[in-house]
């Protein structure tokens, strides 16, 4: 098992689903809030009473509390890139709400600049920005939703893209046609939360705005022309396993349809939330290889997925393709 985790900890890895938020060090949010790190970890970590997406949200609650001032902003975003590399991963796409992180005085714009520039003055690992509009800002009339818009288009030439998470029960995807009109006006890459807390219906909506990326969109398995839509239209799907049993989006890791999304579809492996489901690449892939007996081969293909569905060039793609295929060259386990 340690021989095992040792080998796994070492390949090289892309991580394209990660909220910065639900991955911010609980020493961190206890030095920041002056908290015992036990009551910030009852508070921010995945427990018994967690039943939900809705429940698994209010997990987040601390850290954004921490995350108000540029000083804060900048060491957690920092952390969390050498947490990343640590691990050994090679490419890392990092997202979060900017509009969570105004409440003492920060704009939008200020917030945004500070998470991106913080990520760019860490070495050794590459790295881009998703900023999250959120569902629940529809009963604002998506007014801050817009704002983060129009700031992804502003900043082109940072490359930054688009997401829409929250909770999906309550505000479903359906409802927001017109924030994916802007986006598709102004060309800015997107992937969208969809199939994890609500059915198939999420993710078609999904494909309705032209997202050719899928938070989750594991319940897309029980909708045999969905699969097979997402096939043809080689929709890659970022697949949480261990946050989707956290969320209750399935009862138990031996139950998650990975394996068979994984035969179908495009997939690749994230971790989601790092402190809030206690998780990182090495565990998910040795639970893919103990639970479901994926292969060193079937490690690489997804992260080979991942490249392809990277917001990046395709020179960029190239170089990271190449230290796929050379960090899995005469691997064994």
């Amino acid at each position: 098992m340690e021989i095992l985790t040792e080998k796994i900890h070492a390949l090289p890895k892309v991580e394209l689903h990660l909220h910065i938020d639900g991955s911010v060090r609980s020493k961190t949010v206890s030095e920041l809030l002056n908290l015992s790190l036990s009551e910030v970890e009852k508070k921010m970590m995945v427990n018994k009473e967690t039943h939900s997406l809705t429940d698994y949200l209010t997990k987040f609650d601390l850290p954004i509390e921490a995350m108000q001032t540029k000083e804060n902003l900048k060491r957690i975003t920092k952390e969390l890139l050498e947490d990343l590399k640590e691990e050994h991963v090679i490419y890392a796409e990092l997202r979060f709400a900017p509009m969570f992180h105004t409440k003492k005085g920060l704009t939008q714009e200020e917030v945004i600049d500070t998470v991106w520039s913080s990520m760019k003055e860490v070495e050794g690992i590459q790295s881009n920005l998703i900023l999250c509009c959120m569902r629940q800002d529809i009963e604002n009339g998506n007014i801050h939703n817009f704002e983060t818009i129009e700031l992804a288009n502003k900043w082109k030439d940072r490359r930054i893209a688009l997401d829409l998470a929250g909770d999906e029960s309550k505000y479903p995807t359906i409802l927001f046609k017109d924030l994916f009109d802007q986006i598709k006006s102004y060309g800015i890459p997107f992937t969208i939360h969809a199939g994890e807390a609500s059915d198939y219906h999420s993710v078609e909506a999904a494909l309705m705005f032209g997202a050719k990326r899928i938070g989750h969109g594991i319940h897309a398995i029980d909708c045999s022309s969905l699969m097979e839509r997402l096939q043809k239209e080689h929709v890659l799907l970022e697949v949480c396993p261990d946050s989707n049993v956290d969320t209750e989006a399935v009862s138990t890791k031996e139950e998650h349809p990975i394996l068979r999304l994984y035969h179908r579809l495009p997939v690749m492996i994230s971790t989601d939330n790092r402190t809030v489901s206690s998780i990182n690449l090495t565990k998910e892939y040795r639970d893919l290889i103990e639970l479901f007996h994926f292969t060193l081969d079937d490690l690489k293909k997804m992260n080979q997925n991942a490249i392809a569905g990277a917001f990046l060039n395709e020179d960029e793609k190239q170089t990271l393709y190449q230290k796929i295929e050379e960090g899995y060259h005469d691997t064994t386990y």
